[in-house]
């Protein structure tokens, strides 16, 4: 039996993240690179001698983490390249991409939420959050980041879910939006699916996972800059869906679709 069971009405917009936060616009004039050498260093300090052995600690020690196929980011070593995955954690879904792409230097996109809270900005951003932009002018200085992360050879997590779901072992519909930026920088995708498995110790505590890596899918040139991106979504898609569809997938919590009124 699983643990809890969720009812939910619409699988591309609810949200069971529970996280409270007050959302604030995300300005046209946001930073959404820091650059120069005042942030360099303290960005080479926390994200790297603070936030990546510790997260790798909690991701080893608290979630039992094994990543599967992390050799193939080998072949990507002089390319900065995007990673897809499904969207099941809180905590974790924000330090997987760290651990997944080292030793390349991993930025999440991210919604407002993420850089809401004032005190803690641009530590977030230190740690590799990329806001979604509230505003057309705002969108450009976002692609302009992302160009810039790209072409420093630097890993840029999506969740194309976008919404949590907690321990969640499908996969939900998502467009093909996102896939327009590896097409639009010539770079690869490559799918990052997080599966659970049952702990065989402290049996009360929550599954232990497991994160698989796919081949990098690259844009096809011959093809228009739609078709290329719908090619990707649906190459990540495929490799998700195959991936949580495997038996040990564990169970901890259930999603059943509520019943409609008649």
């Amino acid at each position: 039996m699983p643990k809890k069971i969720i009812t939910y009405q619409d699988p591309l917009h609810d949200d069971f993240a529970g996280n409270n936060i007050r959302t604030k616009p995300v300005p046209a004039d946001f930073p959404f690179a820091l650059k120069g050498p005042f942030w360099a260093v303290p960005e080479f300090i926390l994200y790297r001698l603070i936030a990546t052995p510790l997260v790798w600690l909690i991701g080893k020690v608290g979630f039992g983490l094994r990543i599967k196929n992390r050799k193939v980011l080998r072949k990507l070593r002089k390319t900065g390249f995007y990673l897809y995955g499904n969207h099941t954690q809180n905590m974790m879904d924000a330090y997987t991409p760290t651990l997944c792409s080292f030793p390349h230097h991993a930025h999440v996109i991210t919604s407002p939420d993420a850089v809401s809270i004032p005190l803690i900005r641009r530590i977030v951003q230190l740690l590799g959050a990329i806001p979604l932009p509230d505003t057309v002018k705002g969108y450009k200085h976002f692609l302009a980041a992302l160009e810039q992360r790209v072409g420093q050879n630097r890993a840029i997590a999506i969740y194309p879910e976008a919404h949590i779901w907690p321990w969640y072992t499908g996969i939900r519909p998502f467009p093909d939006g996102s896939f327009g930026y590896p097409v639009m920088h010539g770079v690869p995708a490559v799918a990052f699916v997080t599966t659970f498995r049952k702990r065989k110790v402290f049996k009360k505590l929550w599954p232990c996972l497991t994160v698989t890596l796919s081949e990098p899918f690259y844009p096809d040139p011959a093809l228009s800059s739609r078709e290329a991106r719908k090619q990707l979504r649906d190459q990540v898609y495929g490799f998700m869906a195959e991936t949580v569809s495997r038996p040990d997938n564990y169970v901890y919590y259930e999603y059943r679709m509520a019943e409609t009124e008649k």
